[in-house]
């Protein structure tokens, strides 16, 4: 096993320091790494804290040391692209850039995420079956799902949970339409443009 020396304190910020962006949300205590060599890893080296967490023992059960302790993650240097899953063999992908500048909130709840799409990948799902739009496939729904009570249990209302929806790759009415099936209110007005979910 290739020997990766771990990030210092100055590259990585814990979810606890991010509490000023809004005071009412609860955040776990996990560390999310900010500056990130573009190469892969082990998950744990990088995302400390998240086998503790019960949104993730949710997903992996009794199997959520043994899967987060062999689990890789690849930063990758392109400055498009947030987070994803490997349909190759199940790994996360990570943008370096996203890491670095994007909204620590955002990036703790596309890792919840991507964790799900892990599990499914696992359990042979089809990750990307495209006789489904985006707002209906059902990976993407289980993964949005867990993804929402997360948010939820942080503390995020509606309305934030629908501007945390609003991705470059989805248009209004599907924003509307992933928001609807997942139970999330949407919001007279929204905010204007799409999220890049870059800070």
């Amino acid at each position: 096993m290739k020997t990766v020396s771990q990030p210092t304190a100055s590259r990585v910020t814990t979810m606890a320091e991010v509490v000023t962006v809004n005071r009412s949300l609860s955040y776990p205590d996990v560390e999310i790494p900010r500056q990130v060599p573009t190469t892969k890893h082990r998950f744990l080296e990088y995302f400390k804290g998240f086998e503790k967490l019960e949104a993730v023992k949710e997903t992996f059960g009794d199997e959520t040391d043994k899967i987060l302790r062999t689990l890789e993650v690849e930063f990758f240097g392109s400055k498009f692209g947030y987070m994803g899953v490997s349909d190759e063999d199940g790994h996360i992908l990570a943008s370096a850039d996203y890491l670095k500048n994007g909204k620590q909130r955002d990036i703790y709840l596309d890792v919840i995420h991507e964790l799900v799409h892990v599990k499914q990948f696992k359990e042979g799902k089809e990750l990307f079956d495209e006789s489904y739009e985006y707002a209906e496939r059902p990976t993407e729904l289980e993964a949005y799902r867990h993804t929402v009570k997360e948010a939820r249990r942080l503390g995020m209302k509606d309305d934030e949970i629908f501007e945390y929806l609003k991705v470059t790759w989805l248009s209004d009415s599907e924003v509307k339409q992933l928001a609807k099936n997942l139970g999330v209110s949407v919001p007279q007005k929204s905010g204007r443009g799409r999220r890049a979910r870059i800070s």
